[in-house]
């Protein structure tokens, strides 16, 4: 499946000389390294767009990544964070049912969460921020003001220092104070260009002023980072324009048995009734075709889609069966049809477009 983020993050710590570590990218030491993470920057619209902007003939490719199923931001930022796979940490996509929470239980948003939830209960793997961060290597989270007190922060990017940034100067003015400290990791996270694809879809107007504003970042922090300072620039995952929808409504055929619809529009964890998940895997089979990839959960686990090692919550919190659309396909949760329709680009599957992401370097 190739390097993802839980290999790009056990390579920058133990390039800064964390022990215990894999290095598996084959970094090189170093005493100071900056890693922005642009949310939804695909490698394959980051070639296709990429030439209109001068800064990126500058910067030196140095691997292609490959997102973490499923395709999506709070997956692939937890496996960051702690440098494990899905399976392992748990965070198995956007919601997921809570286990024992009832019949038909209820789902955890993990972005919004949910109080009765505790994040570090939720989420037990330390993090390589803390980690570091014991091992005495300053760890800086360099992100908008209003995520450092929420519970994804806590589960998934706990231990680092949170220097809140809402504007791309105040950015570069963090990167430059958290860089100051002798033996450093500045992490920074901006999802302008997500936001943009979701709202108006990849290649949109929208989305190329944004891809413009990333680029105009990479450039002040090239200029403005200490020296000496490793910048790396990567993502989490890519994106495709929605094109047919499939509404997960009653009147639908592949709902019959269906209890629970978790996950997203490119990557559905389903909870069905008991003893219905091999009948309702054939139902989905038979509807969807080619134009979706539907497994058993024990399939998924045989298949190592979640990765070779799944914990004993990673089992109770995903779905029954698991669709992945395979075309430009979404499927609808019909209690979120308003904004689920509504969004142009999605993520979360495994086509090409979706898990392609690059690691750039820029200094």
């Amino acid at each position: 499946m190739g390097f993802g983020l839980s290999d790009l993050s056990q390579s920058i710590f133990a390039s800064l000389g964390l022990p215990g570590g894999t290095n598996p990218l084959s970094l090189p030491e170093s005493k100071r390294t900056c890693l922005l993470l642009v949310d939804g920057m695909g490698l394959e619209a980051l070639s296709q767009y990429r030439a209109e902007f001068p800064i990126f003939k500058e910067i030196v490719s140095v691997a292609a990544l490959t997102s973490h199923f499923p395709s999506t931001t709070v997956t692939n930022l937890t496996s960051l964070g702690t440098g494990e796979l899905p399976g392992v940490h748990g965070m198995l996509g956007y919601t997921v049912r809570v286990p024992h929470s009832g019949t038909p239980g209820r789902l955890l948003n993990a972005l919004k969460w949910d109080d009765r939830v505790d994040p570090l209960f939720w989420q037990k793997i330390p993090t390589l921020f803390e980690r570091a961060v014991a091992h005495g290597i300053s760890v800086a989270n360099i992100a908008e003001k209003r995520y450092e007190e929420s519970a994804f922060t806590q589960a998934s990017l706990r231990g680092a220092k949170y220097l809140g940034a809402n504007r791309i100067p105040d950015m570069v003015a963090q990167a430059k104070v958290a860089l100051a400290e002798p033996n450093s990791f500045a992490y920074l996270y901006i999802n302008s260009l997500d936001h943009a694809g979701h709202n108006d879809g990849v290649g949109s107007e929208k989305w190329l002023v944004a891809l413009e504003s990333i680029a105009g970042l990479i450039t002040l922090l090239i200029s403005e980072l200490p020296r000496n300072t490793q910048f790396f620039i990567t993502a989490d995952h890519g994106m495709v324009n929605a094109g047919e929808k499939i509404i997960l409504g009653e009147d639908n055929p592949l709902m019959e048995n269906v209890t629970l619809v978790g996950g997203e529009p490119r990557a559905r964890h389903i909870y069905v009734q008991q003893g219905c998940i091999n009948e309702t895997a054939i139902t989905w089979r038979e509807y969807l075709q080619n134009r979706a990839l539907i497994y058993t959960k024990e399939e998924a686990i045989h298949e190592g889609l979640f990765g070779p090692v799944i914990s004993e919550d990673s089992y109770e919190r995903m779905g029954d069966v698991i669709a992945i659309p395979s075309t430009d396909v979404i499927l609808i949760d019909p209690s979120r049809i308003a904004q689920e329709s509504a969004m142009v680009g999605h993520h979360g599957g495994v086509t090409e477009n979706e898990v392609a992401i690059p690691l750039l370097k820029a200094l």
